[in-house]
């Protein structure tokens, strides 16, 4: 029963053919139509066709960053894309032969690491993404809790400074502006213009950028032991450990696991993190202490959970 996994991104779109094991057959990717929602269709129907060549294909999963229904048939929202109420289930299986599934990007993401990763064997299990900004998903009791309206698990924008920073959704304070590889780079700036002796060489790392630091410099002077870079991504840290110690009061996970590309940075952010998770948790010493830990996937997080939730789909019915 292979199925196939697809990961509409802002700029590429992977897709990739799996077993029901979430080992990776075959893949591909192509740029993204970002502008254009029919092109993206026709970009994603042409690379289901592609990986389904000689093979059986029972189903496709499609992941996207944004609002999906409960139907997981229609993307409501996706803010880095041009869709609004768009109905991209229908529009994909009028010109394929198999069912088709959408899913939020998060989600698949952290099915994957549920069923084939680092949550492997747990039955109530956190992920939350640190990359551009902080996306989450959630497993209870064995299965994907997507809500009533199919858009639960928006854990980026828990509350967690009140009347804080204004974030991208509307509201002030959320942790994805705290939390994120975004929030990360732009204390790095702040650091780096301060003048201090703190941020010398995130400083010394603009120039040599030209006067731009971006987050390869960042991670740069995180790996180098700079102290200033260090006590950022600290400070990143213990602010998601106390958003996990909220998420724990009630969901009550065996499990966090921590993806997205700022979770390359490994104990270097988790320490922290497990620092900021104790330091806020109820009734601490009275209670089971949850994990914390990195993602196995990497870059194949969307497209393995992606397929597997659209095969999980056909055999529920």
């Amino acid at each position: 029963m292979h199925a196939i996994g697809i990961d509409i991104g802002g700029t590429k779109i992977a897709g990739a053919l799996v077993d029901p094991d979430g080992v990776i057959v075959r893949e591909s990717r192509v740029p993204t139509p970002a502008t254009d929602p029919d092109a993206i269709a026709d970009a994603v129907v042409a690379l289901i066709q592609e990986l389904s060549q000689d093979v059986d294909v029972v189903a496709a999963g499609v992941a996207a960053a944004g609002f999906v229904d409960a139907a997981r048939a229609n993307i409501v929202y996706a803010p880095n894309l041009s869709w609004r109420n768009e109905p991209f289930k229908a529009k994909l299986e009028s010109k394929l032969d198999i069912p088709v599934f959408i899913d939020n990007d998060a989600n698949a993401a952290g099915w994957a690491e549920y069923r084939f990763g680092a949550g492997r064997g747990y039955r109530h299990m956190v992920m939350l993404t640190i990359g551009t900004g902080v996306g989450g998903a959630i497993i209870a009791d064995g299965r994907l809790l997507r809500g009533g309206f199919g858009v639960a698990a928006e854990l980026g924008h828990i509350r967690h400074i009140p009347n804080g920073r204004l974030c991208g959704c509307g509201r002030n304070g959320c942790i994805e502006q705290y939390g994120s590889g975004t929030a990360l780079l732009r204390s790095a700036i702040e650091l780096a213009n301060s003048g201090t002796e703190k941020g010398a060489r995130l400083a010394e790392l603009t120039v040599q950028k030209g006067g731009e630091l971006t987050g390869v410099e960042v991670y740069q002077a995180i790996t180098e032991g700079d102290p200033g870079a260090l006590e950022l991504l600290s400070e990143l840290g213990v602010a998601i450990g106390k958003t996990i110690a909220t998420i724990a009061a009630v969901l009550d996970p065996e499990i966090v696991v921590i993806g997205g590309g700022v979770s390359s940075a490994g104990d270097l952010l988790l320490n922290p993190m497990r620092e900021g998770f104790l330091s806020s948790l109820s009734a601490k010493g009275f209670r089971p202490e949850l994990k914390i830990e990195t993602a196995q996937f990497v870059n194949d997080a969307g497209v393995v959970g992606a397929a597997d939730l659209a095969r999980q789909e056909l055999t529920s019915r």
